[in-house]
């Protein structure tokens, strides 16, 4: 085991201390790429050799110093690459590393029985259509024919996801830079069900994005959605925008196009996720200028209510959407 998932049990819009944490995982390894809000992964290849510890050795030294030095506890799953190390840390618990060992019939073993939506990048959509053929299972979908995967979700998907069924695990970890994005969070009090209340909280998300890309002066790139579900499992979707930007309702359209194409049905859904990706200073943004009137009117009103919550709180101003309710 080589590859650290690491969660830091950090409050929902607490992503400013999550730079301080990955910079301690860079005392182990060079090798962290940051999961915002709340995660990383750390590939501990050359810190074994280091430290003369596994992988589970220095997963508890890490749990420790994050405790010690920042008050924060985190929960770790480990495997041979990066897919198995994210798959153990969902079944993982506070001050347990969750292990899947990277024997061939051990990770066989440890799949077999999981959910398809289990597996990282496959949505509730493929996981239906799957389903509906008896493929609800890992464990049924890697001795499945080829040729049925590809028939069912096409030729790439088909095959990319018939190796990872059977534990064939490309990924690597790429360092990167938590400061080139911005994530908020909006936790359900229950797992919820209805599509409004999601909606609802997609709209105060991106609101607050909003806001945030706007007070430090950048803009974004691309959008990224994470929905979190009941059963522990989650997906994540990305779109870039047409044109770098901080305006509110050009981000909310975009998540809420990110949402519909998740084609989510009764889905129990636990917390929903925006991140900002790819910032760059404001002004050296392109914008497309319009005729439309309404266009310019309301990113004046959107200055105006940015001063308004500087001022008076972020509560200040809200869409009516959200007026009178807390999302």
């Amino acid at each position: 085991m080589t590859i650290l998932c690491v969660r830091f049990q950090l409050p929902p819009t607490s992503e400013a201390d999550l730079p301080p944490l990955l910079g301690m995982l860079e005392e182990f390894t060079p090798v962290v790429q940051a999961l915002p809000p709340d995660g990383a992964l750390a590939d501990l290849r050359g810190a074994e050799r280091y430290f003369r510890r596994d992988a589970v050795e220095l997963a508890s030294v890490i749990r420790v110093r994050s405790l010690a030095l920042y008050g924060v506890d985190c929960v770790i799953g480990a495997g041979p690459g990066p897919m198995l190390a994210r798959m153990a840390l969902d079944d993982a618990a506070p001050g347990v590393t969750r292990t899947v060992p990277g024997e061939p019939d051990a990770v066989a073993e440890f799949l077999a029985d999981k959910p398809v939506a289990a597996l990282p990048g496959v949505g509730t959509g493929t996981a239906r259509t799957l389903g509906d053929y008896g493929l609800d299972t890992l464990g049924r979908v890697a001795t499945a024919p080829l040729s049925t995967l590809q028939r069912l979700i096409g030729a790439k998907a088909g095959r990319e996801l018939r190796e990872k069924a059977n534990g064939v695990d490309r990924g690597r970890v790429v360092p990167n830079a938590v400061s080139r994005s911005l994530a908020t969070e909006r936790p359900f009090g229950r797992d919820e069900l209805d599509p409004e209340r999601h909606r609802r909280a997609l709209l105060s998300a991106a609101e607050e994005i909003g806001a945030r890309l706007r007070a430090l002066e950048k803009v974004c790139r691309t959008l990224t959605l994470t929905v979190r579900y009941a059963d522990r499992s989650a997906t994540t979707r990305s779109r870039t925008l047409t044109e770098p930007t901080a305006h509110s309702p050009a981000l909310t359209r975009t998540a809420y196009g990110l949402y519909e194409a998740l084609g989510l049905q009764r889905a129990r859904v636990r917390a929903v996720a925006l991140r900002a990706e790819g910032l760059d200073p404001a002004d050296r943004a392109s914008h497309q200028l319009t005729f439309d009137p309404v266009d310019e009117k309301v990113r004046r009103i959107e200055e105006i209510a940015d001063q308004a919550r500087a001022k008076f709180g972020p509560r200040a101003v809200m869409p009516g959407g959200l007026g009178g309710r807390a999302a």
